[in-house]
């Protein structure tokens, strides 16, 4: 894996986040984010570049819709050993994403409270954090993926020593990945029934 170039960081819980944005962009890598996380890390010193600024694209529907635009998707998704697919991002002028930082909205947590609205409950469901998430996951070859804040310091940790992940690393977080996303379906399909 190639250092990384840019990554994407949209979360919830911004618990540790500070020290994980600080190395990645110590390592000169492009932040890409968007809302109160954005927010959260220009206000803690950190340089972000808004994704709809990235994409051209702005948030719409509420916030819906943000992230899921093929300008990031083919940046997380795309093979990095791959001529034709170096080529075809080359074409579209877009750019690798080589990490994404996302927890999702907390859909549990809204549920449990007493007397939550059903809307209330629906607008806490997230659609483009478990696409990005999945994305991510199933290009753990070349892509980092946390969606554990618990993660944050053996990444740190991988960084400082070496500028990149392991493959071993990427693995690891890529199966936690879909052990969230599987439990998050769980507990809405759950709601729903």
């Amino acid at each position: 894996m190639a250092r990384i170039e840019r990554a994407l960081i949209s979360v919830s819980d911004k618990s540790g986040l500070m020290d994980l944005a600080e190395t990645v962009s110590g390592l000169g890598a492009e932040i890409l984010s968007t809302g109160g996380t954005a927010k959260a890390l220009t206000e803690g010193g950190i340089r972000v570049r808004e994704v709809a600024d990235y994409t051209g694209s702005p948030e719409i529907l509420d916030g819906r819709v943000k992230t899921l635009h093929p300008k990031i998707h083919a940046g997380i998704l795309y093979r990095r050993d791959l001529n034709d697919h170096i080529l075809q991002m080359k074409s579209r002028g877009f750019g690798p994403i080589d990490l994404v930082v996302v927890n999702l909205y907390p859909f549990e947590a809204t549920i449990a409270k007493e007397g939550v609205s059903f809307e209330e409950a629906i607008e806490n469901i997230d659609i483009g954090g478990p696409c990005l998430l999945r994305a991510s996951a199933k290009n753990f070859a070349s892509v980092t993926v946390i969606c554990d804040s618990a993660d944050y310091s053996k990444v740190i940790d991988e960084l400082k020593a070496n500028g990149e992940t392991t493959l071993e690393t990427r693995k690891y977080l890529a199966q936690k990945v879909y052990q969230r996303t599987s439990e998050y379906d769980r507990a809405i399909a759950g709601y729903l029934k």
